[in-house]
């Protein structure tokens, strides 16, 4: 399981999500993706839903790629159920690569907390439900929990929480659950508020565009740095805009891990490479 007070570099998390479309073989080639791309984990959503979906959207008609649907097909036909999840989990462990997914509901933590996932992740949606949080930490996993859309007041509740019951094995993430984010609204800066304010290591879930955001982030000392991602920008899918391509994930792993080369140390010295110029320049 993964400790989160241990690491020494910011943990990437290829969030797969949905952008999958129910299809195995488009998450198979996301997950080789972001094993090529050298991040650590990739992640994806579970829930039910017959219980998740709101009972005035589940007979909303849906245009879909496979026909025209109600909302609740649609959700149910997007879903991995135990034979895909099995799959996942043996492909994962011969990549050597972290997966685990978020929990929309008790049934789905149950479901996921089955495997030997690193974490359980709960999404912004969530994070207001008290008994969902308190099953989680109870599963002994260590918890992520976005931000999004959420009070101070409405984090203090769900740190309170997993103090009491999953100490020193939880994370927030700074997150804006807009997709895609406005940069004016990213407020990057918050994550030193979190920083400041909880007992626990802080990360950030980016819905932008670009990659500077995610970049400041780990500038900032976000510990766990998560990212959707998909194959293609123009597939069909509502995150599929908001997600990064392959190219896009080995271009942010790479700035990210070049962030504590260029900052060096605070010492003023004459450099290696600055010698030859020195007595070029000085006779000295």
């Amino acid at each position: 399981m993964l400790n989160f007070n241990d690491l020494k570099k910011p943990y990437l998390i290829a969030e797969i999500g949905i952008n999958h479309n129910g299809d195995l073989q488009i998450a198979k080639r996301l997950i080789d993706a972001a094993f090529a791309c050298g991040w650590n984990c990739v992640k994806f959503q579970k829930r039910e839903p017959d219980i998740c979906v709101p009972e005035h959207q589940k007979n909303v008609e849906k245009d879909t790629p496979w026909g025209k649907m109600t909302y609740l097909e649609y959700k149910k036909k997007m879903e991995f159920g135990k034979q895909e999840y099995d799959y996942i989990d043996k492909y994962c462990k011969e990549k050597s690569i972290d997966w685990t997914a978020s929990v929309w509901d008790m049934p789905s933590l149950e479901f996921i907390s089955k495997y030997e996932v690193p974490f359980i992740k709960i999404p912004s949606a969530k994070i207001t439900e008290k008994d969902l949080l308190v099953a989680a930490a109870k599963t002994g996993k260590p918890i992520i929990i976005s931000t999004g859309m959420s009070t101070l007041e409405e984090i203090d509740e769900a740190a309170k929480i997993l103090e009491e019951h999953a100490p020193n094995s939880y994370l927030l993430m700074h997150c804006n659950s807009a997709y895609p984010a406005p940069y004016k609204e990213l407020n990057i800066n918050c994550i030193k508020t979190l920083q400041q304010r909880y007992k626990c290591p802080i990360g950030y879930s980016g819905h932008e565009y670009d990659l500077e955001a995610s970049v400041f982030s780990a500038f900032l000392g976000a510990k766990v740095l998560e990212r959707h991602v998909t194959i293609d920008h123009t597939m069909w899918g509502t995150d599929q805009a908001a997600s990064l391509e392959v190219t896009g994930m080995d271009i942010l792993r790479k700035r990210i891990e070049a962030i504590p080369v260029i900052l060096g140390s605070e010492k003023k010295e004459i450099t290696e490479s600055e010698i030859s110029i020195r007595k070029k320049l000085r006779g000295n």
